[in-house]
């Protein structure tokens, strides 16, 4: 099967219709000379409505850290966006809802498969890090502030949402030490 035909399936997919609260609107962004992968947790409420990857505070923000403009990063051919779950999966007490599992055990591995060019991949959240990273640490913190022990293909990031900015301030390194180096590998994968 083509890239675009799983694309057409997964964005035609049903599985989480009876669990998930809004119209099933599967979002996600491939194409087989994409250089970057974001393997983000799932789309928000936001996101959701308009059907465009990242279309939030949290996608300006992601922009601001990779150093991309909207051009770049909407170009499928050069960045390519693969929630752990294509839809919005719902709110719960402290945020959004977790990815249900049944969208990545359905698609990533096909899709993944599909993405020959990929020259780094921004692991963000704790969903996506556990799926694609064989060593993660104990909590996201650690895992992103050992960055430095996964392969330069990949990269462990907290989730961009302005949900983090305590995080991010209780962090000062990820912006010190983590932004600059993911501006630079952003940079050498698109320029390749």
């Amino acid at each position: 099967m083509t890239l675009d035909m799983l694309l057409s399936s997964a964005r035609a997919c049903r599985l989480c219709a009876s669990t998930i609260p809004d119209p099933v609107r599967p979002v996600l962004q491939a194409h087989a000379s994409a250089r970057v992968l974001i393997a983000g947790q799932a789309p928000g409420r936001k996101v959701q409505a308009s059907g465009v990857p990242f279309d939030d505070a949290s996608g300006e923000r992601l922009r601001d850290w990779m150093g991309v403009d909207r051009e770049t990063f909407y170009d499928p051919e050069q960045i390519a966006i693969l929630p752990m779950a294509f839809c919005f999966p719902g709110t719960g007490k402290s945020g959004d809802l977790p990815p249900p599992p049944r969208c990545a055990e359905a698609w990533r591995e096909k899709l993944l498969a599909k993405l020959p060019a990929l020259k780094l991949t921004l692991v963000i959240g704790q969903y996506a890090q556990d799926w694609h990273l064989d060593t993660p640490h104990r909590t996201l913190t650690e895992t992103v502030q050992h960055w430095r022990d996964f392969d330069s293909t990949t990269l462990p990031m907290p989730h961009p949402s302005p949900r983090n900015n305590i995080w991010l301030a209780k962090n000062p390194w990820f912006a010190e030490d983590l932004l600059p180096q993911l501006r630079h590998r952003v940079a050498v994968a698109l320029d390749t």
